[in-house]
């Protein structure tokens, strides 16, 4: 509640409730002190079938919320002695003497159910709370406790506390959602696209959602119902035909991720030449399990002399156009291509601000090249932004540019 750490666990757990088809009603964040957190818990329990508590299950001073809620439900705490050999294995494996307050973490309240954290130490907790004493009819509700680190949690609500929730609260109808991603194109450019054709299954059921991140739009269709999946699919169908450009993946992929698969299909290389997005190209493309084998490295040439020394930059073609430039972008990915021997090269230079920009080159410009094997292409937005989102939404540019080659060549 202080500010410091980015709470990213409301959102990312509505949406996976959401694309499973449950809706939640209400999301708190509150205090790391007892009567906030026994409060919470309990008004919680008189409203909800099934609550989720991220935090607070660590070994340190501050993780209460564990004894809190055994405090709160009248269950005592006892030792699980397999969570306990548990966290001394972890600490043995990694040569590393064990503090013993890690050892809080094996006290588990009677009768909870032990979700195993296969990313950490903390085990997560579930709770049958019946009868429920903070109902009027005394009706069961479930409360599920998950560690705080986002690498810990995540998968321990896939494998343990989502089946949980659909086998005690199965869906009432069917359900039936998909979200397509696009780029290069605005938000209300895709609602002006789409809208129309899809009114006539809007007005059947079909629910439309639209998200606008840095660089991409997402389209969201959702039905319930007996038709729902029927629904969906059309409305899929419907938005491919009119949007099929634009679109470069469903659900969550993101477009790094599409690139990597597109180049491990062909077989195909690529490198990477940047000036303005120092590298964050060449990051995002390394986040990707097994890029190693179509990413063969990239170069951070953020002086005219790197561009000189390392990618074969004519020094006459800077003097005469400047860094941020068609033409040295252009230089910029074809040594790159030829110098590391790649199937492909991105190359970035800009402007990024907030100073450094002209009246010729304002504040945002940027040239983005792609060399190929038979043409180097060149763009040429403008992305007036502040830094950071400068470097995301340059990124996806370079990146669609290289997907829409591949494509285009594959076609």
């Amino acid at each position: 509640m202080l500010g410091f750490v980015l709470n990213t666990h409301q959102q990312w757990l509505c949406r996976q409730l959401s694309d499973a088809g449950y809706s939640v009603t209400r999301q708190i964040a509150i205090e790391d002190s007892g009567p906030a957190i026994q409060q919470a818990v309990r008004e919680s329990l008189s409203r909800a079938d099934f609550i989720i508590v991220t935090g607070g299950l660590g070994p340190t001073s501050d993780d209460i919320t564990r004894d809190l809620i055994a405090s709160l439900l009248g269950k005592r705490l006892h030792k699980n002695a397999a969570i306990a050999a548990k966290l001394e294995a972890f600490f043995a494996q990694r040569n590393r003497p064990m503090p013993a307050n890690t050892l809080l973490q094996a006290m588990v309240p009677e009768d909870a159910l032990i979700l195993d954290n296969a990313h950490g130490t903390a085990p997560g907790l579930a709770m049958e709370v019946t009868p429920n004493p903070f109902r009027p009819d005394g009706k069961t509700s479930w409360l599920v406790m998950l560690p705080g680190p986002p690498r810990e949690l995540k998968p321990m609500f896939a494998t343990h506390a989502l089946p949980l929730l659909q086998k005690h609260f199965p869906l009432e109808s069917a359900y039936s959602c998909l979200t397509l991603r696009t780029t290069g194109i605005g938000e209300s450019q895709v609602e002006d696209e789409i809208s129309g054709l899809l009114q006539p299954l809007v007005d059947d059921g079909l629910i439309i959602g639209y998200c606008a991140h840095y660089g991409w739009v997402d389209v969201r269709l959702v039905a319930r119902g007996h038709n729902a999946e029927q629904l969906v699919k059309e409305g899929e169908q419907m938005v491919r035909s009119k949007l099929h450009q634009y679109i470069y993946g469903t659900q969550d992929e993101q477009l790094h991720e599409v690139i990597v698969r597109l180049l491990t299909e062909r077989k195909q290389t690529i490198v990477t030449a940047e000036s303005c997005t120092g590298g964050f190209i060449a990051n995002r493309l390394t986040d990707v399990s097994g890029a190693s084998a179509v990413f063969l490295g990239g170069v951070v040439t953020y002086s005219n002399e790197a561009k000189q020394n390392l990618l074969g930059v004519k020094a006459e073609t800077l003097a005469t156009h400047g860094a941020v430039s068609e033409p040295v972008v252009r230089e910029m990915a074809e040594g790159a291509r030829k110098r590391l021997g790649a199937d492909f090269a991105i190359a970035t230079t800009g402007i990024a601000g907030p100073t450094g920009g002209t009246p010729t080159k304002p504040v945002g410009t940027v040239f983005i090249a792609l060399a190929t094997p038979s043409h180097t292409f060149v763009i040429n937005p403008t992305n007036r932004y502040d830094r950071p989102t400068f470097k995301i939404i340059t990124c996806q540019q370079a990146l669609e540019l290289l997907r829409r080659n591949l494509l285009h060549t594959s076609s």
